[in-house]
């Protein structure tokens, strides 16, 4: 399970002075839900995936990740959770196989145990032609399916994916799609962010959506349809942050 606790984290600017990137923000995600957290560039949700993944320290507030709490015990939070960062950086030198081997070194897994779970994610993800292949001449699906590997290599509890289908053509995009979905039959915590409306549809059990650093509106899409009084993912969003007035009703109220 994730839970976010208040999650508050201040930055201080000169010229712009105290920025609240993400302010109070409280949500829970279960095991075998995928939740989408969704807002503009800027909005907060990747300082909020950052909070959550011990890659920042909160101002006020705090989370639990698989029963860890991201303050008190960090280092346990990293052992079970895997970060996919929106930016994507691979040692070109390195195969995609030993990226994988790398990371599971890191994180302590035996030889064996890496040899069998680099297969099973190659397999998953579609990477068999390009697994034995040095990563500096990688597409941007060969990089990003890559990432992904070595990101979830060490079967994390929970899972974190910041815009895991950016830049990719349709085949790819569908791979990781169905990838993150088999994550949830399988029991993880997912959070997934991304741009793309309809992989929101597709997806996501739960939906939040943050602007100015504020968690503005949370539930599923059904929910989201009916508060909103629209079918569209897209327009649910833009009158979520205040975009565009809310509907009218039929006897003409808004």
């Amino acid at each position: 399970m994730i839970e976010a606790r208040n999650l508050t984290k201040t930055f201080r600017d000169r010229k712009r002075g105290e920025i609240h990137a993400a302010d109070d923000i409280s949500f829970r995600v279960l095991p075998g839900q995928i939740y989408g957290l969704l807002g503009a560039n800027g909005a907060g949700k990747t300082t909020t995936m950052r909070l959550l993944a011990t890659l920042l320290r909160p101002t006020r507030g705090t989370a639990v990740v698989a029963g860890f709490d991201v303050c008190a015990a960090p280092e346990k939070v990293r052992a079970n959770i895997g970060f996919l960062a929106a930016s994507t950086a691979l040692y070109g030198r390195l195969t995609a196989r030993e990226t994988i081997a790398y990371f599971g070194q890191l994180n302590g897994l035996k030889d064996a145990e890496i040899k069998a779970r680099t297969q099973r994610l190659a397999d998953e993800l579609d990477m068999g032609e390009f697994l034995d292949r040095r990563c500096e001449k990688f597409s941007t699906g060969m990089k990003q399916k890559t990432s992904i590997a070595r990101t979830l290599i060490h079967d994390p509890a929970a899972m974190v994916f910041d815009e895991p289908t950016v830049g990719l053509d349709v085949m790819a995009a569908r791979t990781i799609v169905r990838f993150v979905r088999d994550c949830r039959a399988r029991g993880k915590t997912v959070i997934y962010s991304t741009h793309v409306m309809s992989e929101v549809e597709k997806l996501c059990d739960v939906i939040g959506i943050i602007h100015g650093g504020r968690l503005l509106a949370e539930g599923s899409l059904a929910d989201l349809r009916t508060r909103y009084r629209e079918q569209d993912m897209e327009e649910i969003f833009v009158r979520a942050v205040g975009g565009e007035p809310a509907a009218a009703s039929p006897g003409g109220r808004s």
